[in-house]
């Protein structure tokens, strides 16, 4: 029987992950690593196997993976925590359950990364191709997650290492979306967030880790269509700020990705392909 650990299963892109990958692997062959059993209870009810402790810590982490043949890390620590506690978690933490997979034997390693490490300026939506250039405006959180990708890298042919660079998740009750207006309060009214509906963010990583021959490779994750300042103050029925229609807009492609190599290699396509598509389903 595969074991496939996953790290970060009670945050809120793994607590609506784990469920599906119970389902398409077989709630047997999961296994989380949380800190808190309580917040696992869900989980455990479906039959996932938990172990209590912390990714930082190297017992523990050797506990997980004892037996593990595959990975996805999840784990994340976002915005709002201090940059010490970023770098430890994202980075840090990351690149050693990297190299601590590697000796386990692993077959395949899933990073959960984020569109946040590409800069702008390109022209163009950004290919999983270009360079890491995280904006200042997004913090640690995207620089942890870019120097995470870096660490990894540098396992090489150890690793058998497949990367998701996710969009900004939403859905399913996820506050993620209204908690977005900080930002986009302060945004020209045409700005547009690249987002990705949870069950489109699962299907993604699933697609990561059971697809064979993608070793080495990279893959945006994205909605077909990004939602823009104004369409997140209209569907949260906030009020549009002041002057945000006048705003300029220095670069119209920051943020923007390009999802024609997860098409092409994991044959993905979005379920929810537009945050406005998800409303109506009664997804959001």
């Amino acid at each position: 029987m595969t074991t496939i650990l996953v790290t970060g299963a009670t945050g809120q892109v793994g607590r609506r992950f784990v469920p599906r990958l119970a389902r398409w692997a077989g709630a047997d062959s999961v296994r989380v690593l949380v800190r808190d059993e309580a917040r696992a209870a869900a989980l455990a009810a479906l039959g996932v196997r938990v172990v209590v402790g912390d990714l930082r810590d190297p017992a523990d982490r050797a506990r997980a993976l004892r037996g593990a043949e595959a990975v996805v890390n999840v784990a994340a620590a976002l915005r709002g925590v201090p940059d010490e506690e970023a770098y430890a978690v994202n980075r840090d933490a990351a690149v050693a359950l990297g190299r601590d997979a590697a000796r386990a034997g692993v077959r395949r390693f899933v990073q959960t990364s984020t569109n946040l490490v590409y800069g702008g300026g390109a022209g163009r939506p950004a290919v999983e191709s270009d360079p890491l250039r995280p904006a200042p405006e997004w913090g640690a959180y995207a620089r942890s997650k870019a120097q995470a990708e870096a660490g990894l890298g540098e396992l090489g042919g150890e690793l058998p290492l497949v990367v998701v660079r996710l969009a900004f998740v939403y859905g399913e009750g996820d506050p993620h979306l209204a908690q977005s207006l900080r930002w986009a309060a302060h945004w020209p009214s045409h700005r547009r967030l690249p987002v990705v509906h949870h069950a489109d963010a699962g299907q993604a990583l699933w697609r990561a880790l059971s697809t064979p021959g993608i070793e080495g490779r990279t893959y945006n994750a994205a909605d077909d269509a990004p939602i823009t300042a104004y369409d997140l103050h209209e569907i949260h029925g906030a009020p549009q700020p002041a002057g945000a229609a006048e705003r300029e807009l220095a670069d119209p492609w920051d943020g923007q990705v390009s999802t024609a190599l997860i098409r092409r290699d994991l044959g993905w396509r979005p379920l929810h392909p537009s945050v406005r598509a998800a409303a109506e389903a009664g997804a959001l």
